[in-house]
């Protein structure tokens, strides 16, 4: 959910991959396929090793689907602790392709996509308005420089609403008030702004709010809307949106849905949008939502919803755009080398999965070699 700070390649995960460089390849559940990352432009000696690691490794990685030019090169499971959303208790699970798992806040990088179809479909108001003109019975929050929040404004995390977000998840993080608040717009707007649109800071309370308003726009539930126009078109069926206590699914960090699935939501961004031969996601709203709005003081850029960065690769840098989830969940998207790279994992409000996950992603495409 928040964003996870320090993207290098953490010392134990590089020791890792040492170690298993030397000792040749462990034990896993399915073979490193050479011909296949061969044809897809990787070097197999460096990414069968990388995905052969977390078998033997307690980074609690659950699964690692790497996609490039459209084609699945790799998708590996492992055995790890899980807990869902919902639960303060892990458990062992033994992943495999048709488990489905938490997201987290890449839900909110898929509520994005859903804005963008309901904004093709002429149905939501225009990014520049005010969100409280959209609630006429909260006129009363509409006095110091609350009134001058934005759609937009929430899409970039830059409302300047005061929200503290941190990676641990417990009473004093103000997520954790969205679970249960009769009305999320109150919550999320009575409190003191400053500077809206000067500065990015963490907020789920916005994406909760642009929910709603989406929500209210398209007439159904966002379940129901994303079922009909998001994943019944991509073969997506096996999936969950789980939701408050109130019954609301939670926009900001409550999908669950199988790895390779999301490297289909994955595929289609890379695909600005377009899948076997429909426009499911405006071109447009695909480059404007990943085009970088705000610097989010850790060399990372904000789009709407979407992260972003670069990694190097063939000798050069290329830029990605990810969506980032609590715990280690990520998809990420490199245009300039058609490349799709998934990764869940169970180390959650654990600021180390994120680099965990990071220092994966860099790895898989440091095995490009053409």
């Amino acid at each position: 959910m928040w964003k996870q700070a320090h993207w290098n390649m953490s010392r134990s995960w590089r020791a890792l991959l040492a170690a298993v460089l030397v000792a040749g390849p462990l034990q896993a559940a399915h073979a490193c396929d050479d011909n296949r990352s061969t044809a897809a432009g990787f070097m197999p000696a460096k990414l069968c090793p990388l995905l052969d690691a977390p078998a033997n490794h307690a980074a609690n990685i659950h699964a690692i689907v790497v996609l490039r030019h459209g084609a699945i090169v790799a998708e590996r499971y492992y055995t790890g602790t899980d807990r869902s959303i919902w639960s303060p208790w892990s458990r062992t699970v033994r992943f495999d392709a048709a488990t489905p798992h938490d997201l987290r806040s890449i839900t909110k990088s898929i509520t994005s996509l859903l804005w963008g179809i309901a904004q093709g479909q002429g149905r939501t108001p225009p990014l520049e308005t005010p969100v409280l003109d959209l609630y006429p019975e909260l006129v009363g929050l509409k006095t110091g420089g609350r009134q001058a929040v934005t759609l937009r404004h929430l899409f970039t995390m830059s409302s300047g609403l005061a929200w503290q977000e941190p990676v641990r998840y417990d009473a004093s993080n103000d997520e954790t008030g969205l679970f249960w608040r009769s009305s999320q717009v109150r919550y999320v707007f009575d409190r003191p702004v400053k500077n809206s649109g000067a500065g990015f800071n963490y907020n789920g309370g916005g994406t909760a709010v642009l929910a709603d308003v989406l929500a209210q726009r398209v007439g159904m539930p966002l379940p129901d809307y994303a079922r009909t126009h998001l994943f019944a078109p991509l073969g997506i069926s096996d999936w969950e949106w789980k939701e408050d206590v109130r019954g609301r699914p939670m926009a900001y960090a409550g999908l669950r849905m199988r790895p390779a699935d999301l490297a289909k939501i994955g595929q289609l961004v890379l695909q600005r949008g377009a899948w076997q031969g429909r426009q499911l996601v405006p071109a447009a709203w695909i480059a404007e939502s990943l085009r970088p709005h705000v610097q989010t003081g850790d060399g990372l850029q904000y789009g709407y919803q979407w992260w972003s960065g670069t990694v190097e690769a063939v000798g050069g840098k290329h830029q990605w755009h990810a969506g980032f989830g609590n715990g280690g969940q990520r998809v990420f998207i490199v245009p300039g080398l058609e490349l799709v790279v998934v990764v869940t994992a169970g180390g959650y409000d654990d600021m180390g999965s994120g680099r965990r996950a990071m220092g994966v992603f860099r790895a898989v495409a440091g095995a490009i070699v053409r």
